[in-house]
């Protein structure tokens, strides 16, 4: 039998799923960083001070929603650079990261010490406070870029084992079982016989090396 006639296992189908929840990781964490960070640039709360209008966005009110969004996207870009237990840690971080968004979103919706702290600047009398409060939606915008953010650090844990890693591509395939004997050869001679680079890359797909003699 010749080496084009041993069956090789189809791991394409398997591998599927697993690229499917990793782009569904992705996706939610740049989903999350985009909301939480468009609702950090705006206004969350408003009021007057005096005859003034004042309002405060929620990058004053708090730096931590925007910082650990970040975090997560750096998160999602080191799951590709580790394996085992190293994924557990960015997903486990990615989680922490979704929950102390969403925490400290929650905590500024209702914040006026930021807002106070304006009005006193801007009529230049410590101790003065905003009146005719009132406080946006967008805090609750960053709630949810939290959420999904802890949603994809749930996938990374439940799922992350199986992600491919950065140049697992070109890595020889385990358990594909030996060729014996006469088909060894044939094998070897297709990939002498690649002489263009189509076929070079064809060869490092299947993990054979096609500098050997």
């Amino acid at each position: 039998m010749s080496a084009d006639q041993n069956p090789v296992p189809d791991t394409a189908p398997a591998a599927r799923p697993g690229r499917r929840t990793l782009g569904v990781m992705l996706l939610l964490t740049v989903l999350s960083a985009v909301l939480v960070l468009t609702a950090v640039g705006r206004d969350w709360a408003q009021g007057r001070a005096g005859t003034l209008e004042v309002s405060v966005s929620g990058g004053r009110i708090s730096e931590l929603p925007g910082g650990l969004a970040l975090v997560g996207l750096a998160a999602a870009i080191a799951v590709f650079a580790v394996r085992g237990a190293g994924r557990l840690a960015v997903g486990a971080l990615t989680l922490l990261a979704g929950i102390g968004v969403a925490a400290t979103a929650v905590a500024g919706a209702g914040d006026t010490a930021a807002l106070d702290a304006e009005a006193a600047r801007k009529l230049a009398l410590a101790g003065s406070t905003a009146t005719e409060v009132g406080h946006s939606g967008w805090p609750w915008v960053a709630v949810v870029g939290g959420v999904l953010l802890a949603v994809a650090g749930l996938l990374t844990l439940r799922f992350g084992r199986g992600w491919p890693a950065m140049g697992s591509r070109y890595e020889a395939p385990t358990g594909k079982a030996p060729v014996k004997g006469p088909a060894r050869g044939p094998a070897k001679g297709a990939v002498k016989g690649a002489d263009t680079p189509a076929d070079l890359w064809k060869a490092l797909d299947r993990g054979e090396d096609p500098t050997a003699v």
